[in-house]
């Protein structure tokens, strides 16, 4: 049992490291930075499961608060009023239900994996955009429409996220089974 602890508690500090590492492997498109990040909170929560893999991101999210520049754009308390803010809770929310959905077999299959994900890809979305639009229209005084706030918030970004769900979903499949042998 402690030993498993131990186990556990490793891997949910090496995630939360790949977390900060993927946040700085970017690629700069118009309003929200096209990272790492999402591939690796899913490969935490595939890997971990939902719990351990949501406390990795967590940890994350509590390190960039309290100043240390981890997320994509820096660190500190203030970055919970930057539009982007809400991504990064839809990490930690996503990385739960991807873990619990594809630690209900032992060994998932390819479909299992790429349902978790393609969910795990709509909470983010769905807290990210909601949260960007709530911070845009009614604290920064920059308004966004729901068309534009579409455009560069989902269609633009989309596209890559969608084949960072398939790369997890395949390294999720080849790691999982290394895991479970820990």
């Amino acid at each position: 049992m402690r030993t498993a602890k131990t186990k556990n508690l490793i891997l949910c500090g090496l995630f939360t490291s790949l977390i900060v590492v993927g946040a700085f492997i970017r690629i700069p498109i118009p309003v929200v930075p096209f990272t790492l990040q999402l591939l690796f909170t899913m490969l935490a929560g595939l890997l971990l499961g939902g719990k351990w893999g949501a406390a990795s991101v967590c940890i994350y999210i509590v390190l960039g608060l309290m100043g240390l520049p981890v997320f994509a754009e820096g660190g500190g308390l203030a970055y919970v009023l930057k539009p982007s803010f809400g991504y990064i809770i839809g990490f930690a929310i996503a990385s739960y239900v991807t873990g619990r959905i594809a630690n209900k077999a032992a060994n998932p299959g390819y479909k299992r994996l790429l349902t978790a994900n393609f969910i795990g890809l709509g909470i983010v979305y769905l807290f990210g955009m909601v949260y960007y639009y709530l911070i845009s229209n009614f604290y920064l005084g920059t308004p966004i429409g729901l068309w534009p706030l579409f455009l560069y918030c989902f269609i633009l970004v989309v596209p890559g996220d969608i084949v960072l769900c398939i790369l997890g979903a395949i390294l999720g499949k080849r790691l999982i089974p290394i895991m479970n042998r820990m």
